[in-house]
């Protein structure tokens, strides 16, 4: 089996959050498996019915600008077309149409990497669960100390400002 030098970090650098799905480019792909773009490409055209619109899609223009204006346009090579994009099963579809060996090790290592990235965001949506819960327990005591703050004020204000009291008892109309 090969193994790939390569560090999970630059991997994990690659994927990008489109259209609510992580996703990763065709070029960072190619380059990933040592392969040309225009081959990565060849090869999943001459295999299409294995990548479904939910494994792999092509950036709209305006997707497109927004990527280059996020990852720089040095490190982007001057491509005339928007890019297709592939989902972790578009990924692990490609080793079933790259036979390298190093395509395989590459699809095993992004892979393993997917599953840790969709750990983070778990682990980072139970803590956001937790901090809403503790900002509504916040809120709630807000505004239970925002009544007792106005019930001692009508209180205050009662003292200083005293009614006259009925008298109890017995009443004669000549006093």
């Amino acid at each position: 089996m090969v193994t790939t030098n390569l560090n999970d970090q630059a991997i994990a650098d690659k994927i990008y959050y489109i259209r609510d799905q992580k996703v990763m480019l065709d070029s960072d792909l190619a380059e990933l498996y040592e392969i040309p773009t225009g081959q990565l490409n060849r090869a999943v055209k001459r295999n299409i019915k294995r990548f479904p619109d939910d494994f792999m899609f092509q950036l709209t223009n305006e997707e497109f600008k927004n990527l280059i204006f996020q990852i720089g346009t040095s490190s982007w090579g001057g491509t005339r077309k928007a890019p297709y994009v592939f989902t972790e099963q578009g990924v692990s579809m490609l080793s079933g149409v790259l036979y390298s060996d190093r395509a395989i090790a590459v699809n095993i290592q992004i892979m393993r990497i997917f599953t840790r990235v969709r750990q983070m965001l778990m682990d980072n949506t139970e803590l956001r669960l937790e901090i809403e819960k503790i900002k509504n327990k916040l809120n709630n005591q807000d505004k239970n100390m925002e009544i007792v703050f106005r019930y001692l004020d009508e209180l205050l204000e009662a003292k200083h400002n005293p009614q006259p009291r009925r008298r109890i008892g017995f009443k004669s109309d000549d006093i």
